[in-house]
């Protein structure tokens, strides 16, 4: 499913108008990629948590050239699902 699927499924449950399914949709994106990026975590009931993870800095290896290169710290988004969600999967 991408996002514009994603946004027709909203628009089937919610009725209304597709802006405003799109918009819904937008909402919740924006709002978890802002608090993300204050380093809070967003955790959903029944579904999972979404977190921000630090990455130490390491050295690696070019493939091409056998060249070993510093690769920096860094964060990354991660998610965890939730023990409800593994179940309705499986």
């Amino acid at each position: 499913m991408n996002k514009k699927e994603l946004i027709e499924a909203v628009h089937e449950i919610l009725g209304g108008t597709k802006a405003d399914a799109e918009r819904a949709v937008e909402a919740f994106i924006d709002t978890v990629v802002k608090s993300l990026k204050k380093g809070k975590q967003v955790s959903i009931a029944g579904f999972g948590i979404f977190e921000v993870k630090k990455r130490k800095a390491r050295t690696g290896r070019n493939p091409l050239t056998g060249e070993t290169i510093k690769i920096p710290a860094k964060k990354v988004p991660s998610f965890r699902a939730a023990k409800a969600l593994k179940d309705a999967v499986n």
